[in-house]
C-alpha cells in the first residue's frame, strides 16, 4: 500500500537529507561511535541544512511549518543509514515544544534564533537519581533570592541526553514543596545557561546503546537563574510535562518503527550476500519466512505511526493513543530486530555490523519516555479498567 502521509515536498526533503547523511555523517560515523560523541560543530551543519528550524516560526529564523512529518522523515532516514545524530533529537523533539508553548515573546526572541542555527543546543533535565519515572518525587529545588531577581537552583539530574554539549537546559525543579494532597504541585521549568557558576556536567554515562548520543549527569550548586528565564507559570511544570508527553512518545514509537524497518533492509542485504552450505542464506525457507513475518509486523507498525502523525498534526493525538503506539511499535521493533540479528548468525553479535548496534540502541525504547508498564497503565485506565 502506498503511504499517503508524505507529499512531494516531504520526499524532496528526504532526498536532500539522505544525500547529507551519506556525505557528512556516514564517512565519519565510525570515529564518532568510538568517541561516544558527535562533534559539537556538526550541529552547525544541521542548522545550515534547516533541520532545527522547520517548526520554528519565520520571524525567529525558521520555516514556520507546523507539522511533525519532517521529524518523521529524519527518524526514518537516520535509521536507514544506521546512524544517530547526537542530542539533536532532544533539541527539537523534546525542547522546542516547550519553547513554542510557554516562552514569552521576549524569551522567543532570545532563544529561538540561536536554536535554529545550532549555535545554542538545548537539553531537557527531568530525571533524578533515585526517582526514575516518579517525577513528582524530584528533589532539585529552586528558591527565589532575597531580592526576587533570581532563582537559586540546587540538586542533580541524571540520564540527560545532550547534556554534554548543551548550552541551555530546561530544568525541572521544585519552587514550592509538594502538598500532601497533590505531590505534583510546586514544580517549575527553568531555562538554565550551562555557563552559569555552580553548573557542572558530571560523568558522560557509558550506555549499552545510543553510543553517539551524549548522555550525562548534571549538578547544580547555588546556580543563579534570572527570573526572566522561568518558562511558563511557576508551579505548573508537571502539567506542562504531561502536555508534551504524547508527542515525545509518538516520536519514540516512530523511531522504533524506523529501526525495525532498517533492520529488515540490513538483513535482506546480508542474507543475499552471505553463503552457507553452498548457497545464499536468503535461499533457505526459514530465512524467507522469518523476513516475511518481520515485514508484516513492520507494515502494521508503519500504519500505527502514520495514523499517529496525522493525529498529532491535527491536534487530536490523545495520551492513550500515544501510549498505545509506543507500546506496540517498541515491542514490534524488539522482536523484529532480534529475529534479524539471528539471521546474521555470529556476525550479528559484532558491532561492526549495523544490526548489532540497532539491537543495543533499540532496547531503551521500552524504558525512556515512560516504560512499557507505564504505557499499559495509561491504556488500561483509558479503557475504564
Amino acid at each position: 500500500m502506498k503511504r499517503t502521509v508524505f507529499d512531494e515536498d516531504h520526499e524532496s526533503f528526504r532526498s536532500t537529507l539522505r544525500d547529507f547523511l551519506k556525505a557528512e555523517v556516514v564517512p565519519h560515523y565510525e570515529q564518532w561511535y568510538n568517541d561516544g560523541l558527535v562533534p559539537r560543530d556538526f550541529y552547525a551543519k544541521l542548522g545550515e541544512l534547516g533541520v532545527f528550524g522547520i517548526e520554528v516560526p519565520e520571524e525567529y529564523g525558521g520555516a514556520g511549518l507546523d507539522t511533525f512529518k519532517y521529524e518523521a522523515i529524519l527518524a526514518e532516514e537516520t535509521a536507514r543509514a544506521g546512524v544517530l545524530l547526537g542530542g539533536s533529537g532532544v533539541h527539537v523533539l523534546l525542547c522546542l515544544p516547550y519553547i513554542k508553548m510557554l516562552a514569552t515573546e521576549e524569551q522567543k526572541q532570545r532563544y529561538l534564533p540561536k536554536f535554529v542555527t545550532g549555535e545554542e543546543m538545548w537539553a531537557l533535565a527531568m530525571t533524578e537519581p533515585g526517582t526514575g519515572s516518579d517525577l513528582a518525587g524530584m528533589k532539585t529545588s529552586a528558591k527565589l533570592s532575597e531580592d526576587g531577581t533570581h532563582y537559586i537552583l540546587n540538586g542533580a539530574k541524571t540520564f540527560i541526553t545532550g547534556g554534554v554539549h548543551a548550552d541551555k537546559v530546561i530544568v525541572c525543579a521544585r519552587t514550592a514543596p509538594p502538598s500532601e494532597e497533590n505531590r505534583r504541585l510546586g514544580i517549575s521549568l527553568l531555562v538554565v545557561d550551562t555557563k552559569s557558576d555552580g553548573y557542572a556536567v558530571g560523568r558522560k554515562l557509558d550506555k549499552l546503546g545510543l553510543k553517539t548520543s551524549d548522555t550525562a549527569e548534571l549538578s547544580f550548586t547555588d546556580v543563579r537563574v534570572p527570573v526572566e528565564d522561568l518558562l511558563g507559570e511557576e508551579g505548573k511544570g508537571f502539567y506542562y510535562l504531561g502536555h508534551n508527553l504524547p508527542q515525545e512518545r509518538l516520536g519514540i514509537a516512530l523511531g522504533a518503527y524506523a529501526q525495525a524497518a532498517a533492520a529488515i533492509n540490513f538483513t535482506k542485504e546480508y542474507v543475499q550476500q552471505r553463503v552457507v552450505f553452498g548457497q545464499p542464506v536468503a535461499a533457505f525457507q526459514n530465512t524467507k519466512f522469518e523476513l516475511a513475518a518481520c515485514k508484516a509486523k513492520v507494515d502494521a507498525a508503519q500504519a500505527v505511526v502514520d495514523r499517529g502523525i496525522e493525529a498529532l498534526d491535527a491536534g487530536e493525538l490523545t495520551p492513550a493513543e500515544a501510549a498505545s503506539a509506543k507500546l506496540f511499535c517498541t515491542e514490534v521493533a524488539a522482536d523484529v530486530i532480534d529475529r534479524c540479528l539471528q539471521l546474521h548468525g555470529g556476525y550479528g553479535f559484532m558491532n561492526e555490523y549495523p544490526i548489532a548496534r540497532l539491537y543495543a540502541d533499540n532496547r531503551v525504547n521500552r524504558i525512556y519516555g515512560g516504560t512499557s508498564e507505564v504505557m499499559k497503565s495509561i491504556i488500561s485506565k483509558d479503557m475504564g479498567l
